[in-house]
């Protein structure tokens, strides 16, 4: 296999850029000031680190993010997210003002000085229980106040952890009516780490996902399409005692019964991003923007050239670019892009290339190679197909995770890139991606 001109390795990340491991004329690699690419984000933001917690990142620094799906640290990758504005307010402290349980009380939250300690290595987690009345148990955040668009997608999320009980086993994540009039809802089994059961009127977009985040912690998130516009509840978290039970089951609570609960987040779009805290007011995540120009253009294949990206890819539904070239511009660019959940090549000003079939989430390897006559796109070890188009172009810039307009990435976190300055083989572009 012959030696990239450029590699992303994300053990070689530093703070404040990103610098990259340069192919010399000899073909050995060095690292060198021209390989710094530039990093900015005007806000801080979160990641999951070596130590298996989540820890804020400073604004302009690369998040090298440690989370594995056992919920244990593993090799870091870069994570590249577009902005992001959590409406919850108070995301932690779930007795704060804006929280409040249903008209009744029926629900009792103690925080900190839990003996648990929550995800961020501290003790604010929330210990939620029942009173005994038969009755609906919720918990519900930004009362009244969180504004939804109709026809708009938003994904709800929380951090939880079984306790004692059927109502410390079990978590139903759902929407208020008069916003989602479907009645979407989800629920969790916190002992087993999987959702169990996903009920109302069919929406398209409604999905629910479970993440392990060690220590007993599990992130659970559920989406559904907004139906009217208007103000509500922001989050709502219901307390169940079994796998199927149905929306807002009401239930005669046991008061030993315990859930823990924090970190609760409602944004824009199909996936749950990276925590956002909130205190008083909603809080908002720029964008990442990763890019580097000038010098390194000498890596990049003018006339010919192969372009890899190795992704752990969750899922988007919106156009994104993961990884290319450009002149910095729209009309002049080689890049692998997302869209619907697929991934295919993007040439120039609009130019969609040789989408994949619909992909699961999970690790995936991808290259295009190009020349002056044809464009061709290799995944998971399989060639999608080629096109007749030329690849060729006057680049300079390369783009991480985000497009010339600065649109950020989000389908997970970026394992790996590297550039060759040469069209790669069939059998070298095979062996590349092959898993």
């Amino acid at each position: 296999m012959p030696t990239p001109s450029l590699i992303l390795v994300p053990a070689r990340f530093k703070t404040g850029k990103l610098y990259t491991p340069l192919a010399t004329t000899s073909g050995g690699v060095v690292l060198g000031v021209s390989g710094d690419f530039n990093v900015t984000r005007a806000t801080t933001a979160t990641r999951f680190n070596s130590a298996g917690l989540i820890e804020s990142v400073a604004s302009g620094v690369p998040r090298l993010d440690y989370y594995t799906s056992g919920g244990t640290a593993g090799c870091p990758a870069l994570l590249v997210e577009p902005s992001g504005t959590n409406v919850v307010v108070q995301s932690q402290n779930w007795l704060a003002s804006g929280w409040r349980d249903d008209a009744t009380a029926n629900v009792t939250t103690v925080t900190a000085a839990t003996g648990t300690i929550d995800p961020l290595g501290t003790n604010t987690a929330n210990a939620i229980s029942p009173t005994s009345g038969d009755v609906t148990h919720l918990k519900v955040g930004s009362e009244n106040s969180a504004s939804f668009t109709g026809s708009t997608v938003y994904t709800s999320s929380a951090f939880f952890k079984q306790g004692t009980g059927n109502a410390g086993r079990y978590v139903q994540l759902t929407y208020p009516a008069a916003r989602f009039s479907q009645n979407g809802f989800a629920n969790f089994d916190l002992q087993a780490g999987a959702v169990v059961a996903s009920g109302g009127t069919a929406d398209t977009n409604r999905a629910a996902r479970i993440e392990n985040y060690g220590n007993g912690w599990y992130r659970c998130s559920f989406t559904a399409t907004c139906t009217s516009t208007g103000t509500e509840n922001g989050f709502t978290a219901v307390l169940i005692t079994a796998s199927g039970d149905t929306r807002a089951k009401p239930f005669a609570g046991t008061i030993t019964d315990v859930l823990y609960g924090w970190g609760a987040q409602t944004e824009t779009g199909s996936v749950a991003t990276s925590y956002i805290p909130t205190t008083t007011a909603s809080a908002t995540r720029n964008a990442e923007v990763i890019n580097l120009s000038g010098a390194v253009s000498g890596c990049i294949g003018q006339t010919e050239g192969t372009i890899y990206a190795e992704v752990d890819f969750k899922q988007s539904p919106n156009a994104r670019r993961v990884f290319g070239v450009s002149d910095g511009t729209a009309t002049n660019r080689l890049a692998i892009s997302i869209s619907l959940n697929s991934f295919r090549i993007v040439k120039d000003a609009s130019t969609a290339l040789l989408p994949t079939a619909a992909i699961t989430a999970g690790m995936h390897k991808m290259a295009v190679a190009y020349n002056a006559s044809e464009i061709i796109f290799y995944f998971d070890g399989v060639q999608v197909g080629t096109s007749a188009t030329s690849g060729s172009g006057t680049y300079f810039q390369i783009n991480v995770g985000s497009t010339e307009t600065n649109t950020a990435f989000y389908g997970g976190p970026i394992r790996s890139a590297a550039l060759y300055t040469t069209r790669l083989t069939d059998a070298q572009l095979q062996a590349l991606t092959t898993l």
